[in-house]
């Protein structure tokens, strides 16, 4: 089932912004209508250039509503309705497949363009023929202007596609952060990467390394919602399943040393944050846990003095080693500003 608009009139789109979608059409609402402001802030002639795609996965909420409400609105959408749901993984991989821009941002269904973002990233765009346009992303919890964490961070161009995927790091896994080059990846189809739940990485990879150059906001332009996602076990879809996805791309010039220095950064300023939750809630199987990062990274000292011990120690000792590791890393990342507005955020709601 497919509803669509005659926006473009046969003018192929700089930029197609697809939204995969289940049975979250509260979210969505509040996506489309971010979209629709952030459209109708454009020039006519920026307008023309962005296509809108909503490919929903079968929904039997009131998803179908909730895009004919925002077509009423004025927001131009391409609408795809799977018959039933087709999995999280074929339903990125379809956006992707489906969209007729040059450049394509698979966006979270409740993830939110910041105001005034899109201008931005067209403008960005229209310059060079980046391979990856990569945005920062913050969370929030409640009211994402107010959680905002400002405007700050410089706007990197990488002409080594080893420095860039290095850079953003762990950025790679995250749908909404990444604008990929539709046409530098003709030829791929994207299901060939359904199943291991990142198809996104194996799109940014490719496109990053095909280009001569990529583009990295560091500034935050995408609001994601907080705690709203699911449905996998961390450890093996970003530590097992993340680095298979990277040894799969030596061949292609990913070399060696490129793959040790983005999972460094992981190490350092990723992992800690989800394996300190871990412990804090006692969910997910710690046992699990120390397998997949023993299979991938033993003998590494950024895992045996940094990592591990968040996952052996008794669970008092573990929560303050992993609380020290997350504020080094998050710091050493540049994100210890987002931190500090999320904790004034909390502390000042009324």
């Amino acid at each position: 089932m497919k509803h669509s608009t005659d926006r473009h009139q046969g003018q192929k789109p700089l930029l197609t912004i697809a939204i995969p979608t289940w049975n979250r059409a509260v979210y969505l609402a509040k996506t489309l209508e971010q979209l629709r402001s952030e459209i109708a802030s454009l020039t006519d002639s920026e307008t023309n250039t962005v296509e809108i795609l909503v490919s929903d996965n079968g929904s039997d909420d009131n998803t179908q509503a909730v895009v004919e409400q925002a077509l009423t609105a004025g927001c131009p959408i391409n609408y795809v309705r799977n018959p039933v749901n087709m999995g999280s993984d074929v339903n990125i991989a379809q956006c992707f497949n489906l969209a007729t821009g040059k450049y394509v941002l698979i966006l979270g269904d409740d993830d939110l363009l910041v105001d005034h973002a899109l201008a931005t990233v067209l403008a960005k765009l229209a310059e060079k023929n980046y391979g990856i346009v990569c945005m920062r992303a913050y969370g929030f919890n409640h009211d994402f202007r107010r959680e905002y964490p400002g405007n700050f961070g410089d706007a990197l161009e990488f002409t080594d596609s080893a420095a860039f995927l290095t850079k953003i790091n762990s950025i790679m896994t995250f749908i909404s952060s990444c604008i990929i080059n539709r046409e530098i990846l003709s030829d791929v189809d994207a299901m060939a990467f359904c199943g291991g739940n990142l198809v996104q990485v194996h799109l940014v990879v490719q496109a990053a390394i095909r280009s001569k150059q990529n583009f990295f906001f560091n500034s935050y332009l995408i609001a994601c919602q907080r705690n709203n996602s699911g449905g996998y076990d961390f450890s093996t879809v970003f530590v097992r399943n993340l680095g298979a996805v990277l040894d799969n791309y030596q061949s292609a010039g990913l070399n060696r040393a490129t793959i040790m220095a983005i999972e460094n950064q992981l190490l350092l300023t990723y992992y800690p944050f989800y394996i300190l939750r871990q412990r804090l809630t006692n969910s997910g199987n710690l046992a699990q846990c120390q397998a997949d990062f023993i299979h991938r990274f033993q003998g590494r000292a950024l895992f045996s003095y940094w990592i591990s011990p968040i996952i052996t120690l008794p669970r008092p000792c573990a929560i303050m080693w992993g609380i020290m590791a997350t504020l080094i890393g998050r710091t050493l990342n540049g994100d210890l500003q987002r931190g500090i507005r999320f904790g004034w955020s909390r502390l000042t709601r009324t």
